[in-house]
């Protein structure tokens, strides 16, 4: 069948469904059967189409309403993470690559910044930790830094600090988008440039084995609270089937809940920096253990595990 004839003969029922604000749980359920149907013969001949995408987002829509008409309250905390989190994610996988994209190109702007300017990252970072660095360096104890505050007060400053960074950048989507891409190019020159100052001492590999042990979790978290602003501001630009309202409504919505996951992300990241991060003489391979089980969570939680929650669901109905 041809997408066209396919879009004709289901619109109007999309629309309802689409449209419709209250309805018996029975009555949720059969209609979000019908879409993940529609989803799945759409996936299946029309895979990168518009209309694909659209269904898609239905199908999550009335996923979250056949789960709000349940009369289910003590599981509500771990169906969160569990399931509306990672849908969540896989609806809005676009904005979360943008996001990766805008941050490594900020990156590497950093990186390159500071290898042809030697006041680059001190215009960055601030005369006073970059000498504090050389000093520490000098000593023998190049990331000294991590071990100079009271650990439950880095803790609580590193973690409140991380929380705050990941709401401005989310709310600053409101600005077309725009203000939270502008927030991950300054995270992320400042990324690059703090880097490569290791690199340039020579100390590269020992930098990431020792920052990357708290940053694998933070720095993705912090990408991921910028997509959380690109889908605000592209609700905005972009309301496709939905009014202005609607879009802004949900956009911030899903964006909101992003943030809100990233909670305990962060406070690990934070244990982590304030804890874990000062023993620079740890074993190699602890280090390595910590760092590449933080980036497999990362990818799996992100990118693999959603997609197996949408395949049992079209699985089930």
């Amino acid at each position: 069948m041809r997408e066209a004839l396919f879009v004709k003969q289901n619109s109007e029922k999309w629309q309802h469904y689409d449209s419709m604000r209250q309805a018996n749980p029975d009555e949720v359920a059969n209609q979000f059967i019908e879409i993940t149907n529609d989803l799945a013969y759409a996936k299946t001949f029309y895979p990168n189409s518009k209309t694909t995408a659209y269904l898609n987002g239905l199908a999550a829509k009335l996923h979250q309403s056949v789960y709000k008409n349940k009369k289910e309250k003590s599981n509500r905390f771990i169906h969160f993470w569990k399931t509306e989190l990672p849908l969540i994610f896989l609806a809005h996988r676009k904005q979360i690559f943008y996001a990766l994209f805008f941050f490594l190109i900020s990156c590497a702007i950093g990186a390159l910044s500071a290898k042809y300017d030697d006041t680059f990252v001190r215009l960055i970072m601030g005369d006073n930790y970059v000498n504090m660095t050389n000093e520490n360096i000098a000593k023998g104890d190049p990331f000294g830094v991590y071990k100079q505050d009271n650990q439950f007060m880095m803790f609580l400053q590193i973690g409140s600090n991380n929380i705050f960074v990941a709401l401005y950048t989310f709310v600053l989507g409101i600005l077309f988008s725009f203000g939270s891409i502008v927030s991950l190019f300054r995270n992320g020159i400042m990324l690059g440039s703090f880097q490569y100052f290791f690199f340039s001492k020579g100390l590269g590999f020992q930098s990431v084995l020792v920052i990357w042990i708290h940053g694998t979790l933070e720095i993705s978290a912090i990408v991921l609270a910028g997509a959380a602003g690109l889908i605000l501001g592209n609700s905005f630009l972009f309301p496709k089937t939905y009014t202005r309202m609607a879009s802004i409504q949900k956009g911030a919505k899903d964006g909101l809940k992003i943030v809100i996951g990233l909670i305990p992300i962060f406070i690990v990241a934070a244990f982590f920096e304030s804890f874990v991060t000062r023993h620079t003489e740890m074993p190699l391979a602890l280090s390595l253990l910590i760092l590449l089980s933080s980036a497999v969570f990362m990818i799996w939680y992100v990118f693999i595990y959603p997609i197996k929650i949408q395949r049992k669901q079209v699985t089930l109905n």
